[in-house]
């Protein structure tokens, strides 16, 4: 074994008093998770004032009693909880020398009445400089303020509320609405959650709402989300308001809830869970403190490396890691930076401070590549007046992945997708490669997946038909443009509902092309090229990419044909949908409607008929269309265009489902293999998509 480098001690000490150096500077972190709550927090985490307590392991901050509903104290009750100890918000004493902490908590709130009580008048969650409930603050106050102190600029509190009584005095939308308060009950801004299929106060049993409110101290952004429990955090936030909490705050403020009761409107305010994280907390002892070890640390790093560097420099270039060269070399970083129109390199830190260190309350998505993070980016724009200050959203993908394979991943995606113009793919606005981490950055789509809009209930469905339509015309212009229109051919190789993303005006962005490859001209096959497999998404795939391993233009089609059926039946690939005593998957149950003369019958019934029968007619033929068994039947995209244009009429399309045949032996090139090599999944998938047993011909297998 050859002897340890002496001078390897280097780095190792470097690395130990940077250590030391980046714990003097670590941004303190504090969080607290309640999944109920008990008498013992009571009097150890908890501050309670006016009528509130601890009922049936929850903050009742208006009372809750097991007697009669006209015995309970209920009538112009309010009641204060709050966190026992404050948090610091911000270090510095004026001017721009400030630093502000970002938060994160998500709390589950109940509103309960009986069916005869009126509902009023709400809760709020709050930030304040006590835990101190003002007098008189029942009724419409909230437990915030009173009749001579609303509006005070000395009352230095910001709060969300959820009122369930409308004040015609100070212009409240509705009976049910959420809030952005400062200093006091006149919301700043507020919206009513009518719209949003929210009732704070329903008939009982009464509903559980989760509420997440996220604050960014960098962007100054305070978003505020709200679903019932038990569902996803929302893409699109109810409040979304710009605020420096440094003017209305004191410097160290307490976190907790607010609410109050009227007369005769009454109701029970409670919290069952609460959880919060604020990060970069700042310490202004605790960066005074450690400034001067920090300091004496550099001076000691910048001495060690003159004593050594002039001793090492000759053997550290000599035994220079053969390994780094390798990955440095392989990963081309600095090729990539000018690559004409690469777009910006963004600095990790700048990802990780945009996206809240990758909180797991902003993560958009998940697949097989890595994790979708939403993020807020401070851009600074040149302007005649000076500079100007703009706030982006972003969507950053980050790659699970760090070895070379997830390089590779990270590399195909970049190298084409940075080239791509059209308006219904999604923009790429930068990239890192930095400390071993990949990532991408996009424009963010605030509507969302298409798969999760049609995943939706009836009640919530903002897809009407003209949307749908529009959204198809999208992904059919954007699947041209890949195929016939850029200079290579690009195959997607994963055409699904989930890839195509909604902006804020429903139009349509085909993303995630972490398994696309751009062909040369000549080329039609990753076979071709070396790159066989079988990539995708089970029920998007196409029948022949499981016996060649191919991925061609025509694959990516029928991956088109299964969307177009899905986004007009509301049904995904892998719905099973009983049908004249048979069950189908649902290509074949469309095909079964349209063999019997009845394929309108296939529109989504949340449409409620509400669709142009013409255009239904032709997008569910297309859609059979697309998804032919036989690859060499499918339409062209560029005849796809003109069909949904209505340029062109409707396709024909058979009666009866054509058989699957598998691709002649001739014709397979010599990476794909023989038939007796067709794995066990390619028979397995032939049966699910006809449903009658293989038999064997002379020259190929037909289903």
């Amino acid at each position: 074994m050859a002897a340890q480098n002496p001078y390897s001690i280097i780095p190792l000490l470097i690395i130990m008093l940077f250590n030391l150096a980046h714990l003097a500077f670590t941004d303190n972190m504090s969080s607290f998770t309640f999944e109920r709550f008990v008498d013992d927090d009571h009097e150890k985490l908890l501050s309670f004032r006016g009528d509130s307590s601890i009922y049936l392991e929850a903050l009742q901050l208006t009372p809750e009693t097991p007697n009669d509903a006209h015995s309970w104290k209920q009538k112009n009750a309010s009641g204060r909880i709050m966190y026992h100890k404050p948090f610091r918000f911000w270090i510095g004493d004026g001017g721009d020398e400030y630093r502000l902490a970002s938060f994160n908590t998500t709390f589950v709130i109940n509103i309960y009445r009986e069916r005869d009580w009126e509902a009023g008048s709400g809760l709020a969650f709050l930030i304040a400089p006590n835990a101190s409930i003002p007098e008189a603050s029942y009724g419409q106050y909230l437990g915030l303020t009173n009749a001579s102190t609303d509006g005070n600029t000395a009352n230095h509190f910001v709060a969300i509320e959820f009122d369930t009584e409308k004040q015609d005095d100070i212009e409240d939308p509705d009976h049910n609405h959420i809030g952005f308060n400062i200093n006091s009950i006149r919301s700043k801004n507020a919206t009513s959650l009518d719209k949003y299929n929210i009732t704070l106060s329903p008939d009982p049993p009464g509903v559980n709402y989760t509420v997440w409110v996220d604050y960014n101290g960098t962007s100054k952004l305070m978003q505020v989300y709200m679903v019932k429990e038990g569902n996803q955090k929302p893409g699109e936030p109810l409040l979304n308001e710009t605020i420096d909490l440094k003017e209305y705050l004191k410097k160290e403020s307490y976190f907790g809830f607010a609410a109050s009761t009227g007369d005769p409107r009454i109701e029970l305010n409670c919290v069952l869970k609460w959880s919060l994280q604020i990060n970069n907390q700042p310490d202004e002892k605790n960066d005074e403190k450690w400034w001067k070890i920090a300091a004496g640390v550099c001076v000691s790093v910048v001495m060690i490396i003159f004593i050594f560097v002039v001793c090492g420099v000759v053997f550290v270039r000599k035994r220079r890691s053969k390994a780094s060269l390798e990955e440095a070399t392989e990963f081309d970083t600095y090729i990539l930076k000018w690559l004409p129109g690469m777009p910006r390199e963004f600095k990790y830190k700048e990802l990780k401070k945009a996206t809240s260190n990758f909180h797991e309350s902003l993560k958009l998505g998940e697949g097989g590549f890595g994790i979708v993070y939403k993020g807020v980016l401070l851009l600074n724009d040149k302007a005649d007046d000076g500079t100007t200050t703009t706030i982006t959203e972003i969507a950053v993908k980050k790659f699970s992945r760090d070895s070379i394979r997830g390089k590779d991943d990270f590399l195909a995606e970049l190298t084409i997708i940075h080239h791509l113009r059209h308006k219904n793919l999604v923009r790429l606005v930068g990239w890192c490669y930095e400390k071993g981490k990949l990532l991408l950055v996009y424009d963010f789509m605030p509507n969302g997946s298409l798969e999760k809009h049609l995943q939706k209930g009836p009640e919530q469905d903002t897809l009407n038909w003209n949307r749908r339509y529009r959204i198809l015309v999208g992904v059919a212009s954007a699947l041209h443009y890949l195929h016939n229109e850029y200079d290579k051919k690009v195959v997607h190789r994963d055409i699904k509902t989930s890839n195509i993303l909604l902006d804020a005006d429903f139009n349509s962005r085909l993303g995630d092309f972490g398994l696309a490859r751009a062909l040369e001209n000549e080329k039609n096959s990753y076979n071709e090229l070396g790159l066989g497999g079988v990539p995708g998404t089970m029920g998007y795939v196409a029948p022949e990419c499981f016996h060649t391993g191919r991925a061609t233009p025509e694959s990516d089609v029928f991956g088109f044909g299964v969307v177009v059926l899905e986004v007009v039946c509301g049904k995904g690939p892998g719905t099973k949908i009983h049908h004249n005593q048979h069950l189908y998957s649902m290509v074949d149950w469309v095909w079964t409607l349209h063999r019997e003369g009845r394929i309108l019958e296939a529109v989504d019934e949340n449409l409620s008929n509400d669709f142009v029968h013409d255009e239904a007619n032709r997008l569910l033929l297309l859609g059979l269309a697309c998804s032919h068994p036989i690859d060499s039947e499918r339409p062209k995209t560029e005849t796809i265009t003109q069909i949904v244009s209505g340029t062109l009429p409707p396709p024909h399309v058979p009666p009866i489902k054509p058989a699957f045949t598998w691709p002649s032996m001739s014709t397979t090139d010599s990476t794909t293999g023989s038939l007796s090599s067709m794995t066990s999944s390619s028979r397995s998938y032939a049966r699910t998509q006809s449903g009658i047993k293989l038999r064997r011909t002379t020259s190929s297998l037909r289903v």
